[in-house]
């Protein structure tokens, strides 16, 4: 098989609203398509689609999504993301295997990195 690449990521939202509005207003991603009726809204995110599904059945607890937003400057990225609420559970720090990066929260709980990759 060739040509296979990942195109999107999807992942569930206990509240769908407020993930749109987190994603949208807080980290400032595009929207590019919302629907209610159905619970899923996408995003651009760069090269691939970014997509949150409202559901009811989303586990509680600190879950690791192993979702990363790579921006040129980790340290003012926190600074500005901070001063909007956005909860960090790491702040920017030198990583072992060579990048520089932070971990914070979305509303929901779930956990993404914000990576500043070494060149």
């Amino acid at each position: 098989m060739t040509g296979l690449a990942i195109g999107y990521v999807n992942f569930g939202v206990r509240d769908f609203a407020r993930a749109v509005a987190f994603y949208r207003d807080t980290l400032s991603l595009t929207l590019k398509f919302a629907d209610e009726a159905f619970k899923y809204a996408a995003f651009d995110a760069g090269t691939i689609s970014f997509a949150v599904v409202g559901s009811e059945t989303v586990h509680d607890g600190d879950r690791h999504t192993g979702i990363g937003f790579c921006v040129a400057d980790v340290d003012a990225t926190h600074v500005a993301l901070e001063a909007k609420g956005v909860r960090f559970t790491m702040p920017p720090s030198k990583q072992l295997w060579g990048g520089y990066m932070a971990m914070f929260f979305d509303p929901d709980g779930n956990v993404f990195y914000l990576d500043q990759l070494a060149a």
